[in-house]
This record gives structure tokens, C-alpha cells and sequence, in this order.
């Protein structure tokens, strides 16, 4: 098998799972409880989040764990909604976010809330002086992701901080789902962000886990309420196997960081100058500093990405449409569309998307069937 859908899971890691049985089996305890069990468990749950602050190079009280990225999204959003409401209800993002942060705005739309969509160029990615002449009075949040996920644009969140530094009273949100290991840490915990969202089952630890960063002294709304767990921020029993998993994960994937993202390019050009050939081919992401390493979006000219996605699969190949959230629903890519490329040409999409275990030998066997398939679309169409 040859998996190429890293954007939308990753495998959970041996060693990973190994200290989520391990803590499930012995530290089954409530972080909450007042015995030396429920101690134990607190413990374990503090050296997790101390080892990602540290991984990260953040404060410890800083990392909030949560569910999930889409969690971890919402929370954000409607918490800052929620939190700075007295002081206006004008909010920024970009027209090619993820739909857990779309969404989210547009649920704000309806209690009454103003968004303001950012436009992208070519290669979407917006511009600091839309997003300059934006900004409002009654502006709150700016969010902006940091990697798309269906092209693999790496927005310019360094420049849009540097902006937000003449603007401290708005909170500055950044989904960093798809950033993890990627080589843009400094560029995502930069000193003008207030929160980062990161979901686990990007980066090899179990589903169902995630974080976020909140920069201190910055504070949104809680949207679980109950026990007070995450110093009142978040309530709900933690997940502590989960958590505790997903802490190994951090450090393991940045330990191999430099050495992944180096096959990951290689790979990513391999591939594009193969393709590049084909005169039916259009190809969405670049392999320069400002794309992703892992993320190659491309289509072919009359041929619908889920039928491409199928064709692959047959060979046992693993691919997807633009975003794996949303390719049952055979809409074409909201970012290519936000790009104004041709329905036609959109909806012929597909993603391909990297990880640190991918080879350059299964790169050669994609370019082999690739070859085997565009010959039987070329005589179909």
C-alpha cells in the first residue's frame, strides 16, 4: 500500500500507541481525584503539557489540551466572539480556510457578527495591505491559517503579525493543523500570535486529541463548561492516554523534522516534474519556500478528482479530492474556487499529501501507474 493522504490522518505511530495502552493499563485514574491515583494521573498530565510547551519553546500554562483541530477552531473563534463582544463584532479571515473555521464564522454571521473574507491570489495567499485595509475599529480577531490544506500555501502570517503589533487589542488566531513538523514553527509562534490550533491525528497520535496554544494574559470564552479542568477553560475529564500519546507523537515528528521535510521534497518535485509533462495536467502547489513540503494538489483536464482518487485506489494507491472533510460531498475546492479557477478544471482536483514515511521508491511507483492511468483517460475523453 502506498499512502499519500497524510493531510487528512496520519498512522498512529507504534511506539505512540505503545504509551497509550501503557497509561490506559496503569494510570487509569482522574486527574481530578484526590488520591494518590487521581495525583499520579495529574502528574502525567502536567509532564505532557510540559513537554509540548517545551517542544515548542512556550510557557507550560500556555497549552490547553482539547479534541481535535475542529475543536480547537471553534473554540477560539466563538470564545474570542464571546469574550470581546463589548468591544465590537467585526471579525477578519481569509477565503480559503478550512471548514471548521468557515463555518464557525458563519454561525457568528447569523448571531450578528460581521466577517470579512480576505480574497487570495493566484497561489492562495492573501495580501497584507486587503488585509491592512480590513481592519476596523470594532475588529476583534484576525484568523488566518498557516498552511491550506488542499494546496499546501504557506499564508504570510509572519507579515500579517508584524501588522497586528499596531493593532494588540485584536487576537490574532492561526489554524495550524496541517504546520506541525512542516519547518514553520518560528514562523507560526511568532510574538504577536495569541492562539494556535493543532490537532493530533495530523502528526501520527491518536484522534480524538489536540491542543491549542494561548498566549498569556490573552483570554476567550469557555464553550465546556462543567468540572473546571484546563484551569476552567475547557471542562471534561481529560483524555489522558490520549494526551499523554499525543506528547510522544510531538516530540518524535520534530526529532525527525529536518530529515522528513528533505525526502518530502524530493518526493513533491519527483513528482511534479513528471507530471508537469502531461498536457492535460494543471498543477496547483509549488515546491518552493512559500508552499508546504507535503502537500501537491493537481487535476486532469475532464476527469472528475473522485474518479482519479478510484483509479488510484485500484492500485492500491491512497490519495484523496482537495480536503478529505469534505470530498463526499463532490463540491469542487473551496480554495481553488476562492483562486477563481474554472469549475471544470476544480472539480478534476486532487490532493496528494506527504508524510515523514513516505519513500522516493513509492514516488516512482505513483509516476508508473500515473503514466498507466492518464493513457486510459486520454482515450476515454
Amino acid at each position: 500500500m502506498i499512502y499519500f493522504d497524510n493531510s487528512a490522518t496520519t498512522q498512529a505511530l507504534p511506539e505512540v500507541l505503545d504509551t497509550y495502552n501503557k497509561v490506559s493499563e496503569k494510570v487509569w485514574g482522574n486527574p481530578s481525584s484526590l488520591h494518590n491515583f487521581g495525583e499520579q494521573a495529574f502528574n502525567l498530565l502536567e509532564q505532557s503539557r510540559k513537554q509540548i510547551a517545551d517542544l515548542l519553546h512556550v510557557h507550560s500554562d500556555e497549552i490547553y489540551f482539547t479534541s481535535g483541530g475542529t475543536e480547537g477552531d471553534n473554540w477560539v473563534i466563538k470564545g474570542t466572539a464571546i469574550a470581546k463582544r463589548e468591544f465590537g463584532k467585526h471579525i477578519i479571515t481569509t477565503s480559503v480556510e478550512h471548514a471548521a473555521v468557515h463555518n464557525s464564522m458563519e454561525q457568528l454571521k447569523q448571531l450578528g457578527y460581521e466577517i470579512t473574507y480576505l480574497p487570495v491570489d493566484e497561489n492562495g495567499r492573501i495580501s497584507i495591505d486587503d488585509l491592512k485595509q480590513a481592519i476596523r475599529p470594532d475588529t476583534i480577531l484576525v484568523s488566518i491559517m498557516a498552511i491550506n490544506n488542499e494546496i499546501g500555501t504557506i499564508e504570510p502570517i509572519q507579515a500579517a503579525g508584524e501588522l497586528l503589533k499596531n493593532y494588540p487589542k485584536i487576537h490574532f488566531h492561526i489554524d495550524a493543523v496541517q504546520g506541525l513538523a512542516k519547518g514553520i514553527q518560528e514562523m507560526i509562534f511568532n510574538d504577536r500570535v495569541d492562539f494556535v490550533a493543532f490537532s493530533g491525528h495530523k502528526f501520527h497520535a491518536p484522534r480524538g486529541t489536540g491542543f491549542i496554544y494561548g498566549r498569556r494574559g490573552r483570554r476567550i470564552a469557555p464553550l465546556m463548561n462543567g468540572g473546571g479542568q484546563e484551569k476552567n477553560q475547557r471542562s471534561g475529564t481529560e483524555n489522558l492516554p490520549g494526551i499523554a500519546a499525543m506528547a510522544k507523537a510531538v516530540r518524535l515528528v520534530l526529532e525527525k523534522e529536518p530529515a522528513a521535510i528533505k525526502v518530502e521534497r524530493q518526493i513533491k518535485q519527483l513528482i511534479i516534474d513528471h507530471i508537469s509533462r502531461f498536457d492535460k495536467v494543471v498543477i496547483f502547489s509549488k515546491n518552493d519556500a512559500t508552499f508546504a513540503p507535503h502537500i501537491l494538489c493537481f487535476a486532469i483536464k475532464g476527469v472528475r478528482g473522485e474518479t482519479i482518487v478510484h483509479a488510484f485506489e485500484k492500485y492500491n494507491i491512497f490519495i484523496s479530492t482537495t480536503s478529505a472533510c469534505s470530498s463526499k460531498s463532490h463540491d469542487e475546492s473551496g480554495t481553488l474556487n476562492a483562486m477563481n479557477v474554472p469549475e471544470n478544471i476544480a472539480t478534476s482536483a486532487v490532493r496528494i499529501s506527504l508524510g515523514d514515511q513516505n519513500t522516493l521508491e513509492e514516488a516512482k511507483q505513483f509516476i508508473k501507474v500515473f503514466d498507466q492511468l492518464y493513457e486510459e483517460f486520454d482515450k476515454l475523453s
